[in-house]
């Protein structure tokens, strides 16, 4: 790997200097949110172009070969280009995701299907011990969702119960985050453990054994500690939902438990035997390729959506003229987080194209650090500048490789204990530029100074306590 030089310092303070551009923008000066990313993204680019003078990539982020002896400079034109493939990428990956989710999650609320859930479940857990309620549907909805499609899976429920047992909303809200959170960043299927599974040789099976080990007493600490701690000292009132139960409409009823549940969890199962398939089944067969269809977030949502309009859409009463507007009407709220996490991916995007990733895993090897916590850091700086926890394992696993080499005394229970603490770098301090960061404050109401006392710090443990917990495993597994 090569060493740091005095550019990729450079680089580093540049993004350092667009990152706290973008907080300024966003909290004091009050911008558009997609407004400050695409200038922060602008602030990076132009200076890595004016000053600094980098080299071109290509699509995969690799430097250009040299052209009759000169390298391809990154230009300002491909700043534009950087953030508008950034946009496009991300929104092509979530869009649909979140569109689908929010749909399946109005008709959830609107048919009442939430509020026969969360009665059920309050009547099962008692309201003590539903916090455990909420962290049990969370890792089982987040085992196999994207974090966005869990969030918006769930909310409903989340709300509803905290109507319904009289519950501080944050203490049934950390909760809910933190084990969705862990999921997307520590276990698999999700894309970037999957990705640090490939490239660092590792069992998927160990890692999915560690990543319940460390990730369950994670999200408890983040999640029902920290909140018991905080709910006191912020004021944060849940969105109102509407009661169904009591304001019957004439040929209305509310929908039956079971079949309530089916609809929720109908994509969970189908991704699920996606994951299944995918660990069982050989590359090319039928079986396989058929489950990952099916089971492709996209296609799973929207069977889940479809069967939805029936089973809590028209057989409960409503007309498909109600039913349309219902998938209409829903999607207006979310537009904005939906052209922000885009933002978000182009700013990822441009810091990428011009060379600040890089250089950010190239710092750590500046300092003599066991594969473990290099692999940690290098993960958690790139979170922070890029806001992308893909991005951020994504290239931390890569830039591991070359350091894994050096330590071939490393067994494969360490091996798998440094993705997970990866995984817990990629969601340390979620802040202004990540798309997470705006669906939890748009989808629970809150401010961006709550957001950031609630959610970033959430976020902030998680990272610091998987790190911790990995740090003792891998000590302890040592051969």
């Amino acid at each position: 790997m090569n060493s740091m030089n005095a550019q990729d310092w450079k680089l580093i303070v540049l993004a350092l200097f667009a990152i706290g551009t973008l907080v300024l923008l966003i909290t004091r000066a009050k911008v558009n949110a997609f407004i400050s990313l695409l200038l922060a993204s602008l602030v990076v680019g132009i200076g890595a172009v004016v000053l600094l003078g980098v080299p071109a990539r290509d699509a995969t982020g690799k430097v250009l070969a040299e052209v009759a002896g000169k390298t391809p400079t990154y230009s300002i034109l491909a700043v534009i280009k950087s953030f508008g493939d950034g946009l496009g990428a991300t929104m092509g990956g979530t869009a649909a995701v979140i569109a689908l989710g929010t749909m399946l999650g109005k008709l959830l609320a609107e048919s009442g299907g939430a509020e026969v859930l969360a009665k059920r479940f309050a009547s099962f857990f008692g309201p003590k011990h539903i916090q455990w309620c909420i962290m049990a549907l969370a890792l089982a909805v987040g085992l196999t969702t994207w974090f966005a499609v869990g969030l918006v899976l769930l909310l409903p429920i989340l709300l509803t119960l905290t109507h319904e047992t009289k519950q501080p909303f944050l203490r049934l809200t950390l909760p809910l985050l933190a084990c969705l959170s862990v999921m997307h960043g520590v276990m698999p299927p999700h894309p970037g453990p999957v990705v640090a599974v490939e490239a660092l040789k590792a069992s998927m099976g160990l890692v999915l054994f560690w990543g319940f080990v460390i990730g369950i007493p994670t999200a408890a600490v983040a999640g029902p500690i920290y909140a018991r701690f905080i709910e006191n000292r912020i004021t944060a009132n849940p969105p109102p939902i509407p009661r169904k139960s009591e304001s019957k409409e004439a040929g209305f009823r509310l929908p039956g438990f079971g079949l309530t549940l089916f609809s929720i969890l109908s994509p969970v199962v189908l991704m699920l035997f996606a994951t299944v398939a995918e660990l069982t089944l050989p590359k090319g067969h039928e079986l396989r390729e058929l489950a990952q269809f099916i089971g492709h977030p996209t296609m799973a949502l929207l069977v889940a959506v479809l069967f939805a309009m029936w089973s809590i859409g028209t057989r409960c009463g409503f007309t498909r003229t109600q039913v349309l507007k219902f998938t209409e009407v829903c999607i207006g709220t979310v537009g904005m987080t939906i052209l922000v996490i885009g933002a978000g991916g182009g700013f990822a995007r441009v810091l990428r194209d011009s060379g600040v990733a890089e250089a950010i895993g190239k710092s750590g090897t500046a300092v003599n650090l066991s594969p473990l916590m290099y692999g940690w850091l290098v993960s958690a700086f790139i979170r922070v500048a890029t806001g992308s926890a893909t991005v951020a394992i994504t290239t931390a696993s890569g830039l591991l490789v070359p350091v894994m080499a050096a330590h071939p005394e490393l067994n494969p229970h360490q091996v798998a204990l440094i993705i997970c603490a990866i995984g817990c770098g990629s969601l340390f301090l979620s802040h202004l530029n990540d798309s997470g960061f705006w669906m939890v404050k748009d989808s629970l109401g809150l401010s961006v100074g709550q957001t950031m006392k609630t959610w970033t710090v959430c976020e902030t443990i998680v990272g610091i306590v998987g790190m911790v917990f990995s740090l003792i495993a891998f000590h302890l597994m040592k051969s």
